[in-house]
């Protein structure tokens, strides 16, 4: 469902308990054992202090037949030039909708612009809640938490 919707609304908390969410574009990769998340992204001073200040991101996925889906992460920053490769590539190999050029982003001549870093996602709560369930009562609700949630 998050590959087909694409777009989340992405809320982090700042320091004084704030709730401030932004819209953003992740990518979920699953290896057989673990689901991980990956967006690529501005780390702009708000967004690098919402979380040092706390490491947990909320991500909220709607759709207009009212699917949605919400994955609650711990989520880490990485600058490293190979994780950054790593990402721009995988964004820019994988098919559509999720899938694009990150040049695209006016900012972002390539993988190694201090303007483009790249947000791990380890998440430790999902959800999956499709319109049906909503509209006629028909379908099921998924949810998921880790073992040892964080």
């Amino acid at each position: 469902m998050a590959h087909r919707i694409v777009w989340a609304s992405a809320a982090t908390v700042d320091r004084k308990g704030r709730p401030r969410s932004r819209v953003l574009h992740p990518i979920w990769e699953w290896d057989g054992e673990r689901l991980r998340g990956w967006i690529a992204t501005g780390p702009t001073p708000a967004k690098r202090a919402h979380l040092e200040h706390s490491p947990f991101i909320s991500l909220n996925y709607w759709a207009t037949n009212q699917d949605t889906c919400l994955a609650e992460c711990r989520a880490s920053w990485a600058f490293d030039d190979a994780s950054c490769e790593r990402l721009w590539q995988r964004f820019k190999e994988a098919p559509a909708p999720v899938g694009y050029d990150p040049a695209i982003v006016p900012v972002w001549n390539d993988p190694k612009d201090e303007s483009f870093a790249v947000l791990e996602l380890d998440p430790w709560k999902l959800r999956v809640f499709p319109g049906t369930m909503l509209l006629a009562g028909e379908g099921e609700v998924l949810q998921w938490r880790a073992p040892r949630a964080q």
